[in-house]
């Protein structure tokens, strides 16, 4: 299978996964259930999940109030983003 391949079928399998993710604590937080910790919440959009977890801190409105995820994300994405970008010229 050819590398650009698979790298968008990881892609795509990690920003859903993230978004699922991002709802699930969502959904644990209004039952005072135990909690995802919020480094494997940032760690996942670190390793690619960085869309699905603005998608997921959008739809299920989670997180939005914590600097660390208002901030972290979108600069987590401008970072993927210019890997990309230069990874490509």
């Amino acid at each position: 299978m050819n590398g650009i391949i698979i790298v968008v079928i990881y892609l795509v399998a990690i920003n859903a996964a993230t978004f699922f993710v991002y709802g699930i604590d969502k959904w644990k937080a209004r039952r005072s259930m135990w909690r995802i910790p919020e480094a494997t919440l940032l760690g996942l959009a670190a390793i690619g999940g960085s869309i699905g977890a603005w998608l997921g801190m959008r739809v299920w409105r989670h997180k939005t109030m914590h600097k660390k995820f208002q901030l972290g994300i979108p600069l987590i994405i401008v970072a993927q983003t210019a890997l990309i970008i230069w990874m490509t010229i």
